[in-house]
């Protein structure tokens, strides 16, 4: 042990000389059951500070109050474990912001630029119709009288086609992308990197469970909105006035929001349950309601600040690029270099809000899981026994990712 002067002989490797580690030597097997006697996570103290030989104030009279002693810095806890992007403990919500931009960081090539693609892939169709839309509501407003009965009609299918079609390569690229950057985030905990290549290869053996995830996501966001315009419908037959049905959207607006936001919250890690943990869709989403439960309003609150943040920030960045594509393409009407201007600054600006969008809401959820494994199921007590093994040998080996499979929980 060390007298906290200098280094000790067990000092594991990667540690400076100059500090002693936080922790005593590991033990033989990453895998020893938390709990057990010879798992020491934290270690021993550093060491007890020297009491004082005599009296503090020598003999005589002895002053009336109690003589103060030095602080017992042997007893003070030693600082969590931090091996990667996360310190190994419940973790608040500076550490969920500050571990997703290191996830960034860490791994800027893999996380930023699959974003970037899936960005790419999702903003072209729309940043066409909007610009398609933009020169045909240019040319009407500039010459009035030779708009036709169908222009409106073709700029609208213009639009909402490219709507339709970016939200279906949306479906497809943002749920690969999830599955792809929450694998990257499993290794970068414990310090390890993983590029796109061999994080797609762990990954696409769950895609048919991450789509399942999504489409059973896609049917109970959409009940709710056949069932309102089925009462449209109604409304409509019984030649209910415009009061009503007016009353009647904006009471289903609120309780929508409130229906969308709930069942957001509690299937927020059914993803990082699907690739970590190797369920199926219908048990990943019970995972995700479990651990929810008990903590709701918190997780509610995290996820929404990372919406209101992040939405923030991508407004700003895509705000420039959005405002001069409308310009080009309200001013510049019938030029076909203006309509392509127009679509390819849309196009950037809708790139930049959705490549920060994309993995700062994945790696939040996915962090925010962990989190939660940790306050329920002491799950941090496991990754501080596999992250000291993992110090001791000098690398993060590929097993570490079967360490999320709740089999390895301290609680189960």
């Amino acid at each position: 042990m060390s007298d906290g002067h200098g280094p000790s002989p067990e000092t594991p490797p990667g540690w400076s000389a100059a500090e002693p580690p936080p922790y005593s030597a590991p033990p033989a097997s990453p895998w020893t059951a938390p709990g057990s006697p010879e798992q020491v996570p934290y270690g021993q103290p550093y060491g007890q500070a020297p009491q004082p030989a005599g009296p503090p104030h020598g003999p005589g009279p002895q002053p009336p109050y109690p003589a103060q002693q030095p602080p017992a810095y042997g007893h003070l806890p030693p600082p969590a474990l931090r091996p990667g992007i996360i310190p190994l403990r419940p973790l608040g919500v500076g550490d969920i912001l500050d571990g997703t931009i290191k996830l960034i960081r860490s791994n800027p090539k893999a996380v930023l630029g699959l974003s970037v693609l899936a960005a790419l892939l999702t903003s072209v169709p729309l940043a066409v119709g909007q610009a398609f839309v933009l020169d045909t509501v240019a040319d009407n407003l500039d010459e009035p009288g030779t708009a036709s009965a169908g222009t409106p009609l073709t700029g609208l299918a213009a639009q909402y086609g490219g709507t339709l079609v970016s939200y279906a390569v949306q479906f497809v690229v943002v749920t690969l992308l999830t599955g792809v950057l929450t694998r990257i985030l499993g290794r970068a905990v414990f310090g390890g990197h993983l590029g796109a290549g061999e994080a797609w290869r762990l990954v696409k053996g769950r895609v048919p469970a991450l789509f399942g995830v999504v489409g059973l996501m896609v049917v109970i966001m959409v009940v709710p909105l056949a069932a309102f315009v089925l009462i449209g419908v109604a409304l409509a037959v019984n030649g209910a006035g415009v009061g009503a049905v007016l009353g009647v959207t904006v009471l289903f607006i609120v309780l929508y929001l409130a229906y969308y936001l709930y069942f957001r919250t509690r299937f927020a890690f059914a993803s990082p349950a699907v690739v970590l943990e190797g369920r199926g869709p219908l048990d990943a989403m019970r995972r995700s309601w479990h651990l929810v439960t008990g903590d709701f309003w918190r997780v509610f609150g995290i996820l929404l600040l990372t919406s209101l943040l992040v939405g923030l920030v991508s407004s700003i960045l895509s705000l420039p690029f959005t405002l001069a594509g409308t310009l080009f393409g309200m001013f510049g009407a019938g030029s076909v270099a203006n309509a392509v201007v127009s679509a390819v600054l849309i196009a950037i600006g809708g790139t930049l809000a959705a490549m920060l969008t994309y993995p700062f809401e994945a790696g939040v959820a996915g962090l925010l899981y962990a989190d939660r494994r940790m306050r329920g199921e002491a799950f941090d007590l496991v990754l501080q026994t596999a992250a000291i093994e993992q110090q001791r040998q000098g690398w993060v080996h590929a097993s570490a990712d079967e360490l999320w499979h709740p089999s390895h929980s301290a609680r189960s």
